[in-house]
Parts: C-alpha cells; structure tokens; sequence
C-alpha cells in the first residue's frame, strides 16, 4: 500500500454529483486480480468487474505499466496527427476480429453511435432517403438519444421523446419477423443486433447463434448491413474473441467497448464488405478518439488476452461454473446459462435484493438483470480456486433464498 494515493475519505457534505445512479452503500478503494477491497482492507470476490469491463481483473500489470509509461511520454496530439499507437491498436484489433477499418470512439454508447451513422450513410448512398434498422425487443445499445431509440426498453426511453425515427422493432429470434418487416418497409438498410443480450437477462437467440448465420443470410439477400452490437459480448467474454466467432460468418459493422480498454473509457466501431468506405473525411469524428494513450491500452490488453490465452480459459473456465451451478442447483427449478464468462442464472422468482445479500453476507459481487437473472462476468483470468469460491457461495445463497 505504500505510494498509493487514495481518495479522500467521504465527509457528510451533501454530494453534487447529479443523482442518475442508484449506488450500493459501499465503495472500493483499490482491486487486484479477482478482489476488490474497501477502505478497511475487507475482501470481496467480483463476479461482475465493472459490468464486463475488467477482463484481466483489476490492477493487472502490463496495464497498469503501460498507462504509466504512456502518461508520463504523451497522451494526446489530436487526429490532425498520425497516432502510431492508434495504428499499432487498429492492426491488433483487425487481426483479431477479421474487420478492415476502425474508428476508435470512447464508449459502447458512441461506438454504436457510429454504426447507426454508417447505416444512414450507407442508405443515402443507395438513393433511401429516409433509412431503417431493424432491431430487437429487450436490447440495450446505450443511452444517447439515437441508441436509447434503438434500445428495446420502454423504461430507458421514458421522459425523453421525441425519440430518434428510423427503428423497426422486432422479437429476438424471430426470423420470420424480419422476413416480414421486410416486405413492409422496402428502406430497411440494416439490422443491429447483439449476439446475447446481456442486459436482456443473458438470453441467446432460441435457435442458438445459428439465428446469426440467417440474419446475415438475410442482409446478403437485401444488400442491408449486418451489425452487431458487441459492447459487451466482445473481448473474449464469450470465450471466442468475439461472439459471432461462435459462427461462420462475419458482420459488417461491429461495436465494442467495456473490455478493450480494462476499465480505460474506449470503444470502437468496426467496418468490413459493405460497411468499408461509407464514412469518409469529415463524416465522423471525436476529439478523443484513438489517443496515444488508450490506443496503447487496447494494443496491451489484447496482446495480454493472446499471450495469457485468457479466451481459451474463458471457455474452459464458463464451462466449468455452469456445469457445476447446473449439477449443485438441479432441484431448485432454475436454469444457467451463457457462453464463456457471460453466465445467467435464472430464478423462478425476481431477486434484485440478492445484490445486497450477495455483497453483505457472501462478499460476492454480482447484479441482477431482467428481475430474475443473476449476472455473472467474472474476469477472463479467474482461476479454478476463484471459480470454486464463486460457485460455493452462489449455491448457498440461492439455495437459501429459494428455500
């Protein structure tokens, strides 16, 4: 602990933070690996790390080295500049994720931002002067004007019409929905879709990703853009690098972020096939995007999830936890499941108060998404001890509340 600066400590001064979080009573001074901890030294397992940000954990070394070295050379010049780490950050990512351009932004919110763009853009450019996506009930995709639009949450939406024109909502899954939906609306340019909702409550497709290879079958026979939203499902969180690598296909357009940049704000939206070459100069831009500081963390962690072989141990280790949930809570009429370390378990009841629960009497941190489903994105580095402690104190507790 010694050289390390923590925040002051919190005083009864009223706060003059804006109140648009609903904050647990509790705050975290520093994290390592697996563990976070407050101010007196108490120990927490975290099964959520920021909402699947922290893939390496927290605090990782090569991580933390790098913002070091970087902040103390340069950390920003502006675009009008070459960036060579933003370079050496787009030629990592494009290897991994087989897209050709990319534009870093500096959240999942605005990365889906750009999507949305190149799909208008993409429509102008055919002669459809009032371009349509298409995209799915209960999806989340951010919470700016154009991507709340696109969220299919009423109460995301609530208090901000008039909302963004140009969405056509259909059920997840539901193939035919869009077959029809395209018969009735001929300025459909694209579909946006994530490959499992994971504020939905961790839901796959009901025919499995199979559902992606017909979307993209579907886009190929319309000349729409196929997009998909992997803000949260990419980085290896599934245990491929990204989700649509669980197929044959590849999309269009791309989104990420939470874990490119390990806690450092920066996402990306990507372009391959049709979606190269729709946004040229002066299209789009950020004050922010790419700079050499976390265009040099993205280079680091996604070198750290290849020599780690953290996606590999994301399969084996998601594996692991839902065969072991799926084997320990058999009588309790729940269901688990995921890909990778993006797990859901599904009570037969809501359990939003099992957050509470879970910090107070577990010291487990985890969050409930679509009132009954315990989320769990753990990092990708978690071992079989950590695994084993996870699993041990989720069965207890669900087993308990059930009772």
């Amino acid at each position: 602990m010694n050289n390390i600066t923590l925040a002051p400590v919190q005083t009864d001064q009223p706060s003059h933070l804006m109140p648009v979080f609903g904050r647990q009573p509790i705050s975290f001074v520093r994290g390592r690996g697996s563990y976070l901890y407050t101010e007196d030294g108490t120990e927490y397992l975290d099964a959520l790390t920021g909402i699947a940000v922290c893939g390496l954990g927290h605090s990782h070394p090569a991580v933390t080295e790098a913002i070091a070295e970087q902040a103390a050379t340069l950390m920003h010049t502006s675009n009008i500049f070459e960036v060579p780490w933003q370079t050496a950050a787009a030629q990592k990512l494009a290897e991994v994720s087989g897209m050709e351009e990319i534009f870093f932004s500096n959240s999942g919110a605005e990365s889906n931002e750009g999507a949305i763009k190149i799909a208008r853009k993409f429509g102008h450019m055919q002669g459809i002067n009032t371009p349509k996506i298409i995209v799915a009930d209960h999806s989340f995709h951010g919470r700016t004007l154009a991507t709340l639009s696109a969220t299919g949450n009423k109460k995301v939406q609530e208090g901000f019409a008039p909302l963004v024109e140009g969405f056509i909502r259909v059920p997840f899954g539901d193939i035919e929905a869009i077959e029809e939906a395209a018969i009735q609306h001929p300025d459909i340019v694209a579909i946006l879709v994530e490959p499992i909702q994971g504020e939905g409550g961790v839901n796959t497709a009901p025919q499995g990703f199979s559902y992606l290879e017909k979307i993209r079958q579907i886009c190929n026979q319309h000349n729409w853009l196929m997009m998909l939203d992997e803000v949260q499902t990419g980085n290896g969180r599934t245990g491929k690098y990204f989700a649509y690598q669980h197929t044959s296909i590849i999309p269009d357009v791309l989104t990420t972020a939470k874990g490119l940049g390990n806690g450092f704000p920066i996402g990306a939206v990507m372009t391959q096939g049709r979606g190269v070459g729709v946004l040229t100069a002066g299209n789009h831009g950020s004050t922010y995007s790419g700079t050499a500081l976390g265009s040099r963390v993205v280079y680091t962690v996604i070198d750290t999830l290849q020599k780690e072989n953290l996606v590999e141990n994301a399969a084996n280790m998601g594996s692991y936890i839902v065969d072991r949930l799926t084997q320990q809570l058999a009588d309790q009429n729940i269901s688990v499941r995921g890909f990778g370390l993006m797990i859901g378990i599904e009570l037969p009841k809501a359990c939003g108060e099992l957050v509470n629960v879970a910090r107070d009497e577990y010291h487990l941190i985890i969050n409930v998404t679509a009132g009954s489903v315990i989320r769990l994105l753990p990092p990708l580095n978690i071992n079989q001890q950590q695994a084993d402690q996870l699993i041990e104190r989720l069965v207890k507790m669900i087993k308990d509340y059930l009772a």
